[in-house]
């Protein structure tokens, strides 16, 4: 499906919902229709939003934060901040067993929040998209389709995108034209050739490739192969394996490497060790800042039809008043509204959720990162890890189950035992 078709069917969807009420959880805060959302807030309101920013995603975020409220004098924003995700999820969870000690709102991914909706804990927005309370110039059909159902929980819209970003290829440049690779590689086999070529024509100094993330490695790969992440995949089939040996056998061949303890490839790549690796769109700053003017390097969509979303969500609890809602959502809103996520995405380099941003001049001229010229092609087919029980879990679980393998093809071992070995854990995390 085309990108515009895209845009056409959420619009449609955003107009079909409208007059759709939620249906009541029994929470007596809960807002069961639209007519219960306050229009206008007319008396001081805090609103307190859980987060996990640092550094310069914190600043931007603060400083959204401040241009909201002096447009909005009545509302407060309290922003928390709980540390890394690992972190922030752990809060979550301790504190769900509290319910009134849980923020208004909070960054999340869907997954960490499957028991949350089942005990109806979460709020469904799709009432407040509808009532369109305070949205400005923006409009529900302007987020990203795929990004908004991606912050779906069963089918129920609980989250709104907010900090995303998706799997690229960094690729250096000047070693392509030494080594007279003339074309960037866009399929698996061409990925596996180029790293080859480089490795070989290095005299094994240069490793070809590597991948940043290991469960996005396996769950694209599978995706690729037309499986989608479940409890469905048999994590020893011929598929599986398949996904699996293409990563090994070029590890056992020198041309791919894994992270390893350097925890990103960012590092080996801005030291030429590496001469392309597939990681996170939002890690272009810490590769700009660390490659500098030794050589030139560049940014291309994922190989593969697929690419993994990535980041964060906004969810609101239940618990909240009417009016902590309707003032928490007209400030989600603001978050995601065309100028915002020109100021996030630019400052920060997350990807825009809205597609006025990323369509806008603005953002397409920003020359300070390459990906704005290679964003519209790179987001062409974007896939969200399913929310299921224990998805998250199960997704979590490959990091290891993968380390463990790579490593044993590292040392030239047979993997299969290593494989065997993982489908256990796989298989158990999705039973836990």
């Amino acid at each position: 499906m085309k990108f515009s078709k895209k845009l056409a069917m959420a619009a449609v969807t955003a107009l079909a919902l409208v007059g759709t009420a939620a249906c009541s959880n029994g929470n007596k805060n809960s807002s069961s229709s639209s007519e219960k959302i306050p229009s206008k807030i007319t008396k001081k309101t805090t609103v307190v939003f859980w987060n996990s920013m640092t550094g310069v995603q914190q600043t931007t975020l603060k400083q959204l934060t401040k241009d909201f409220e002096k447009k909005n004098p009545k509302i407060t924003i309290k922003l928390e901040n709980q540390g890394a995700y690992n972190d922030l999820q752990a809060k979550i969870n301790s504190t769900l067993q509290s319910p009134n000690n849980l923020p208004t709102i909070t960054q999340a991914y869907p997954g960490w929040l499957w028991n949350a909706a089942q005990n109806k804990m979460l709020v469904n927005l799709t009432p407040y998209i509808n009532k369109n309370v305070g949205w400005g110039s923006a409009k529900a059909s302007d987020i990203n389709p795929d990004l908004l159902d991606g912050a779906k929980i069963k089918g129920t819209q609980y989250g709104i995108p907010f900090n995303k970003s998706i799997e690229t290829l960094t690729y250096n440049k000047t070693m392509f034209e030494k080594y007279g690779i003339k074309k960037v590689p866009s399929t698996w086999e061409e990925f596996k050739d180029v790293a080859e070529t480089i490795y070989k024509k290095s005299n094994h100094k240069v490793v070809g490739a590597g991948f940043d993330s290991l469960p996005n490695y396996y769950t694209i790969g599978m995706k690729d192969e037309g499986v989608n992440f479940s409890d469905k995949i048999n994590f020893s089939g011929a598929t599986s394996k398949k996904v699996i040996n293409y990563y090994a056998d070029g590890i056992k061949k020198g041309y791919f490497r894994t992270a390893g303890s350097e925890h990103y490839l960012s590092g080996p790549f801005a030291n030429q060790k590496v001469a392309m690796f597939v990681g996170t769109s939002a890690g272009e700053g810490f590769v700009k800042q660390g490659v500098g003017d030794k050589f030139t390097y560049d940014v291309a969509p994922r190989p593969g039809k697929y690419t993994l979303q990535q980041g964060t969500d906004i969810y609101m609890f239940n618990h909240a008043s009417a009016e902590q809602k309707a003032a928490a959502f007209k400030y989600i809103k603001f978050l995601v509204s065309q100028s915002s996520q020109l100021k996030w995405a630019n400052a920060t380099g997350y990807i825009p959720v809205n597609e006025k941003a990323i369509k806008s001049k603005a953002y397409k001229d920003n020359k300070s990162i390459k990906l704005p010229a290679k964003l519209q092609d790179a987001m062409k087919h974007l896939y969200s890890v399913p929310v299921a029980k224990n998805s998250n879990a199960a997704f979590q679980q490959l990091s290891s189950i993968q380390q463990n393998i790579y490593a044993a093809a590292e040392k030239g071992q047979n993997i299969n035992s290593q494989i065997e070995a993982g489908k256990q854990k796989f298989d158990a995390a999705w039973k836990q």
